[in-house]
């Protein structure tokens, strides 16, 4: 492998940070605080490092609380460290991309989830976060707020893909435009 070659391949394609293994909690915090200090190096509007920061907060545990239930459930140790999260930086825009390995049983709410939320303006998604809020919700289950909030802070609606594995799974794609 030529490191120059894929430091030099990163940097034409914008990406300020990229960690793909497993995610734990502090591999979450570890690079959220790496966000945080670049983009405060590079003089980021306020407003921006608060978006990118939540943004990548909210998809970092997606992929880490998605993995943590399919470990429970049971699923081989190499599939739960199929994830990635990248930040980048293309003309005036961050872009926060996170992937993980989803069962196909997934796929299907998930895309209507996401496809749904793509209808919305902002103050439709307000709305939705004030009503998903006050929802009453099982003992250990998330409050379902994650994609929510980013759709609210993104300027374009999320992008996503799901790409057939060998294992008969999809592996998750998503893009957070800020």
């Amino acid at each position: 492998m030529n490191l120059f070659e894929l430091k030099e391949r990163l940097q034409g394609e914008g990406i300020l940070i990229c960690f793909s293994g497993p995610f734990g909690h502090g591999i979450v915090e570890e690079l959220g605080t790496a966000v945080k200090r670049y983009l405060e190096a590079a003089e980021t509007r306020k407003s921006a490092i608060i978006d990118v920061f939540s943004v990548y907060i909210e998809a970092a545990q997606n992929v880490r609380n998605y993995s943590d239930r399919r470990r429970a459930a049971g699923a081989p140790a190499g599939e739960l460290d199929e994830n990635i999260v990248v930040i980048a930086r293309r003309d005036e825009h961050y872009l926060v991309h996170a992937g993980n390995v989803v069962d196909d049983a997934d796929v299907a709410d998930l895309a209507s989830r996401l496809d749904r939320l793509a209808r919305l303006d902002k103050a439709e998604l307000k709305a939705l976060y004030k009503e998903q809020m006050r929802r009453e919700r099982a003992p250990g289950a998330g409050a379902g707020l994650g994609l929510i909030e980013m759709a609210r802070r993104a300027t374009a609606p999320m992008a996503y893909t799901f790409t057939p594995t060998v294992t008969g799974q999809a592996f998750f794609s998503l893009c957070i435009v800020i």
